[in-house]
């Protein structure tokens, strides 16, 4: 019986001042930033969910045009760019 590749629920989170515009880019969406991140109540606090296969990720919040790590995330690798990308890894269970 073959494996199904099941994709799981990641919440990433963000806190910034209010207004901001907020996306994700990472390895898992090719680097580009469509996912936009929402702050539902107005207080900095922007959220997205994401369903991604189990694996390890490398990824960046794009902040009002200015690439950042996730400043809650301890794992992080270098970049080509002298910069740090956060890491996320999704497990199987």
């Amino acid at each position: 019986m073959a494996e199904k590749n099941f994709r799981r629920a990641v919440i990433l989170y963000y806190k910034d001042m209010p207004g901001k515009n907020v996306c994700v880019a990472g390895d898992f969406s090719g680097w580009q930033p469509g996912r936009k991140l929402e702050d539902r109540k107005g207080d900095g606090a922007y959220r997205c969910r994401l369903l991604l296969p189990p694996g390890e990720y490398q990824y960046k919040f794009l902040v009002d045009g200015e690439w950042r790590s996730d400043p809650e995330n301890p794992n992080f690798v270098p970049n080509e760019f002298g910069s740090l990308n956060s890491v996320l890894i999704v497990e199987e269970k």
